[in-house]
Formats: structure tokens, sequence, C-alpha cells
């Protein structure tokens, strides 16, 4: 199933509402094509919204790379929105949380990009300590106390 992309211009900035997984080929190429195409627009302040994206490889990280890059060079940037814990996960290993302001509320983001609204962005640190709190994964034991791995 190719990458669903819905844009929606909300206070002159740009959503894209993504649907499906974000992977090597059609889907990456669309979704880098319409970040090209807001850019080269005129849109320049865009939020991803990837509640509804299951999967992203490295390709569609790439693309989302990319896609920050270009953005900043025109002055403007993205912002990501609704990602799963895996999605988290993923950016935090790859260390992209320094490159993305990233966010689990749409007004937030939205309000992101001016400057006179407060907001709150992802704090890495409190992922990380949230994670901390986890049960352990069914399947794995729990390091004995005393004991070196």
């Amino acid at each position: 199933m190719p990458l669903q992309i819905d844009p929606e211009v909300t206070e002159g900035l740009t959503i894209f509402r993504l649907k499906g997984r974000l992977i090597f080929g059609e889907e990456a190429s669309a979704l880098q094509d319409a970040i090209e195409a807001a850019l080269a627009d005129g849109n320049i302040r865009l939020i991803l919204d990837l509640k509804v994206v299951p999967f992203i490889d490295s390709t569609g990280l790439g693309v989302l790379v990319v896609g920050q890059a270009a953005a900043q060079k025109a002055h403007g940037a993205i912002r990501l929105l609704h990602l799963s814990q895996r999605h988290l996960e993923l950016l935090v290993l790859t260390k992209l949380t320094a490159l993305f302001q990233i966010y689990d509320d749409e007004n937030a983001a939205i309000d992101s990009f001016f400057p006179e609204r407060a907001v709150k962005p992802f704090d890495i640190l409190e992922f990380v300590k949230s994670q901390e709190d986890q049960p352990e994964p069914l399947g794995s034991e729990p390091a004995k106390p005393g004991s070196s791995s």
C-alpha cells in the first residue's frame, strides 16, 4: 500500500497527515516529493503527523533528515508529531532527536513555530526515565544483584 499523504494548511503552516509505511521505494519518494513541493511553494514550516505510520526504515529516516536540512536551508523547519514508542526509540538510537523537535500534541507542534507562544518540546531525558519505569519485556530475565553482564 503506498504512503498516503494528506496535506492540511493551518495558521500558515502545512501539516502532512501520513498513513502507511515510510519505507524504501514509492513511499519514501512520495514524501520526499511532497516536502520538496511544499518548500518550493514557500511552505517552509512543516509538521509531519506520524500517528498512522506503523513502520519507518532507514530510507524513511533519510527522507526525514534530508527534508529537515532542506527546510532549514529555506529558513524553515520540520516538526514531528505523534510518534509511536518504536519511532521514538529509533530516533533516540540514531541520535536524531537532536535534529528534530518532537511533539505528541498538535497544538504544541503548531505553537512551536510562533516564538511568542510557550511550548514544551520533547525531552529526551524524560523519555529515558519513563522507559526505566517500564517492566522488563517478556522472556528477559532481570539482572541479579551483584552479578555483572
